[in-house]
């Protein structure tokens, strides 16, 4: 019987037939039978991704008070959470509950995704007591879905707090369940507690995945550890794990952040022995590192090679090459390609608006002949915080504060309350210009309106008093900001041993490079450079080159700074036997990787 019915309405839906849901819901078939057909229909609307149709068809049977079953409302609550409407699925739930139809474990675990991916982790926390409360037992889909919800929001504690719950319940963990929290941690740079929740994972049985050795190459790779992404990339081909595209784009990507695009070209090319493809985020990489390195004619090139290989250029392609024209000073350029985005049928997103914009502005040097309101309106964009921020910055960084003060009045008068990103571009400014007082007057009047300084906040007034010799100030943010709980990074760091070798305090620099490895804070490049080459001024060359030694033992690739600042105080004699020196370090430390491997 139901079959029939099932190929019935099958064909009510293929046809169109939308009056036969009319004659259901106004009392043609008998209610037994009306219930049971708009349950299919509903059904069969959901399973076929017809959205308008199948809210539509919800909200007419709950109007005509014909309640869909629970694994409708179900499917209702996936459609509302795939297409983001939380609020809507939060008032279909409660209607449930009004109703008296019984969640099930699909119903709760569907609602957590929702406020999951819209960020509201507390909101999910609430509905997960609620849930225990009333008797439904979490499964791992549950703590999964929290786990990758609090790991996104940046909520490692809690996120770890919710794997060690979900132990104790004698529920399975998997790397799905680990992979999120793996990433938070390398996202912030906390690569060694991400490697311990790594082992933890392979302790408790679940192995690691692809996806797993993609988290891992992109906090090395964001974090400039390339020998280190690399032998990671080894290791993943040694458990016959075999690397994807996002292995493969993610490496590429760590070698344009260095500049070293013969190496990405290398990656590059091996992917058709690999019998993989490369796909539009492969050149958008490629393709930015170009710009970045100035290499303009080769970024042209690949776009050329792109396109011939049937891989259409996409909205990031074109604005990458509109601010690589920037960059190279040519306004025709990127308004050329501005308008051929425009020729091909791509839309402009806010970003590439924005990113012309700047680019008008940089090379006009002038914001007043460029209308920004009226030309973003004029496209069917208003301008939001991300850019009003934007021309706030790139103002600022030419020095023009009357005209950033400007629009940000202009971003008030619109309705947007000043955030932390727009004090912290005026307060970077005054401090790159030596403008110290300034620069405190807005973090004040930043305080006083109840905003809290971000990490990138205090880094920058960290820095900008510790290049100036202000090392107390520096050191007073610092203990500010611990005291608030912000937690510093790599850069922060970085800018106090900055701070104390200008001052010639480099057991004090020491003590913190010691510190921060103490927070989990792997030193960089950076790090070791700063240490270099204050060891260096003070003739302490020996000393230098151990920390060389120790930059390579741990796979940080020293770059022309650093081999400046080794070879600055040397004469010519001296710079020949020192070449020969790093040469036969380098040669060892390889010998010694290649060794372990």
């Amino acid at each position: 019987m139901m079959h029939s019915a099932y190929f019935v309405m099958e064909r009510v839906v293929s046809l169109n037939l939308r009056g036969i849901l009319d004659a259901m819901l106004d009392g043609y078939v008998s209610p037994a039978a009306s219930i049971k057909l708009l349950d299919l229909l509903l059904w069969i609307y959901t399973k076929k991704s017809m959205l308008e149709q199948s809210l539509s068809t919800f909200d007419k049977m709950l109007l005509n008070g014909f309640y869909p079953d629970v694994k409708n409302w179900n499917r209702i609550l996936r459609i509302l959470r795939d297409i983001g409407l939380v609020n809507k699925a939060r008032e279909v739930y409660k209607r449930m509950n009004e109703i008296g139809i019984k969640p099930t474990i699909v119903t709760y675990n569907t609602l957590l995704d929702s406020f999951c991916k819209e960020g509201e982790v507390q909101q999910a926390l609430y509905l997960l007591f609620e849930m225990q409360k009333r008797g439904c037992v979490p499964n791992d889909i549950t703590y999964n879905v929290l786990v990758n919800g609090f790991s996104k929001k940046g909520e490692l504690d809690e996120a770890n707090r919710l794997i060690g719950e979900m132990q104790r319940s004698g529920l399975k963990v998997s790397a799905y369940t680990y992979n999120p929290l793996i990433y938070g941690y390398c996202v912030k740079g906390k690569l060694v507690q991400a490697l311990v929740l790594e082992e933890e994972m392979i302790s408790r049985g679940a192995s690691p995945t692809v996806s797993t050795y993609n988290t891992f190459l992109y906090g090395l790779c964001k974090w400039e550890k390339m020998t280190d992404a690399r032998k990671r990339f080894s290791d993943m081909l040694s458990k016959n794990l075999a690397p994807d595209i996002i292995s493969y784009n993610t490496l590429i990507y760590g070698y344009c952040r260095l500049g070293n695009l013969d190496e990405a070209f290398v990656l590059f090319d091996d992917l058709s022995c690999q019998n993989l493809v490369p796909n539009v985020i492969t050149y958008n990489t490629l393709i930015c590192g170009l710009c970045r390195l100035g290499d303009f004619l080769m970024a042209l090139q690949l776009k050329d090679d792109m396109v011939n290989r049937s891989i259409l250029p996409d909205i990031f392609t074109y604005t990458i090459l509109v601010n690589g024209s920037c960059n190279m000073g040519s306004l025709a350029l990127a308004k050329e390609f501005f308008d051929e985005m425009l020729d091909v049928g791509l839309k402009p997103d806010q970003f590439a608006y924005t990113t012309r914009a700047v680019a008008e502005l940089k090379l006009v040097g002038s914001s007043t002949d460029f209308k920004l309101k009226e030309e973003m309106l004029a496209k069917g964009f208003t301008p939001d915080y991300i850019t009003y921020n934007v021309f706030i910055d790139a103002l600022c960084k030419l020095g023009k504060f009357g005209e950033a003060f400007s629009f940000l009045q202009k971003m008030v008068v619109d309705g947007f309350t000043p955030d932390h990103v727009t004090y912290t571009s005026f307060i970077h400014a005054y401090l790159k210009n030596g403008c110290l007082r300034e620069a405190r007057s807005i973090f004040d009047e930043m305080l006083r309106r109840g905003l809290s300084p971000s990490v990138v906040t205090y880094t920058v007034l960290i820095h900008g008093h510790a290049v100036k010799g202000r090392i107390e100030f520096a050191f007073s943010y610092f203990a500010e900001m611990l005291e608030k709980s912000v937690q510093p990074n790599v850069i922060t760091y970085n800018a106090l041993i900055n701070g104390l070798c200008k001052v010639k305090s480099i057991a004090p620099a020491y003590k913190i490079l010691s510190k921060m490895e103490e927070k989990g804070i792997s030193p960089n490049k950076y790090s070791y450079t700063l240490l270099i080459n204050e060891n260096c001024n003070m003739g302490n060359w020996p000393e230098a080159l151990g920390l060389y030694k120790e930059m390579l033992d741990r796979g940080i690739q020293p770059d022309y700074v650093t081999h400046s600042a080794l070879m600055k105080l040397l004469d010519k004699d001296h710079k020949i036997h020192a070449i020969q020196c790093l040469e036969n370090l380098v040669q060892f430390c390889e010998g010694t990787v290649k060794a372990k491997d």
